[in-house]
């Protein structure tokens, strides 16, 4: 029987709501081992005074397996 633990991690990027939930993932990896997925459960964007998206966000829960 495997036990699995969520954690909830936020991120963000000037690129893509893609390139935070990898910086997402790439970060949690950093103390994390076993990551088996990544479910973004919100996405936001910022946007500057000149009415362009300057940063993409994302709230992530990342499940993994405890061994």
């Amino acid at each position: 029987m495997a036990v699995l633990k969520v954690i909830e991690v936020m991120a963000n990027s000037g690129k893509s709501w893609e390139d935070a939930t990898r910086e997402a993932v790439a970060h949690a990896a950093k103390s994390v081992k076993n990551i088996k997925s990544a479910f973004v459960q919100s996405q936001s964007a910022v946007v500057d005074g000149s009415g362009k998206v300057s940063e993409f966000r994302v709230n992530v829960k990342i499940t993994f397996e405890v061994q």
